[in-house]
């Protein structure tokens, strides 16, 4: 078995650009920044009214995003459980409440570690969280 390669999981959006999902090195696991876009290219988390009016929902997209990115580590053999540390980029710390709300539903102190940021956009305006984040999870375990 490689214990060194790259991966785009089917059934996942497909990158917007030339990066794996998840690239696993030996025992490690990296996810790239991950966001709540879906397969078809919509978003988990936005709303658009008959008028144009947008709503963007920061707990559906950081549900979105936290169970892509669990998605992407099942394609190792990992789960959420085998995260050890999680970097969140908001567009706005004013979603930091509902985002942290919602973060709290997956994981509490034994967790990864986490480092928050705001960021001054993303690559879509529909976007208002990305989450990249490392995993520990040994092929012989």
């Amino acid at each position: 078995m490689n214990i060194n390669r790259s991966t785009v999981v089917p059934g996942k959006a497909t990158p917007r650009g030339r990066f794996p999902h998840i690239r696993r090195a030996g025992d490690f696991l990296y996810v790239s920044g991950t966001s709540s876009r879906r397969p078809d290219n919509s978003f988990e988390g936005v709303e658009v009214d008959a008028m144009g009016t947008t709503r963007l929902d920061i707990r559906a997209q950081t549900r979105a995003v936290i169970e892509n990115i669990r998605d992407i580590l099942e394609s190792e053999g990992a789960g959420l459980g085998d995260l050890v540390e999680i970097s969140s980029f908001l567009v706005d710390m004013n979603d930091f409440d509902g985002y942290n709300q919602v973060y709290a539903q997956y994981f509490d102190e034994t967790g990864p570690t986490r480092t928050t940021v705001a960021v001054h956009q993303l690559p879509h305006p529909h976007l208002r969280i990305e989450i990249k984040a490392v995993a520990y999870a040994p092929l012989n375990a």
